[in-house]
């Protein structure tokens, strides 16, 4: 039982850095063109040589 008087306030704090970091991920847009990453990773063209 003394335990949770040392995980409960761990996993609260833990939770809660979670939390900030997901809005911090938001507010500096993290997620604004994920269809666009995905298919410019696949683009041929700058797969070997890039265009100068």
């Amino acid at each position: 039982m003394d335990a949770l008087v040392y995980l409960i306030p761990t996993s609260l704090a833990l939770g809660g850095i979670g939390l900030l970091a997901f809005v911090w991920s938001l507010r500096h847009r993290q997620y604004e063109d994920p269809k666009g990453d995905a298919e410019r990773i696949l683009n041929a063209e700058w797969d070997d040589h890039p265009k100068p």
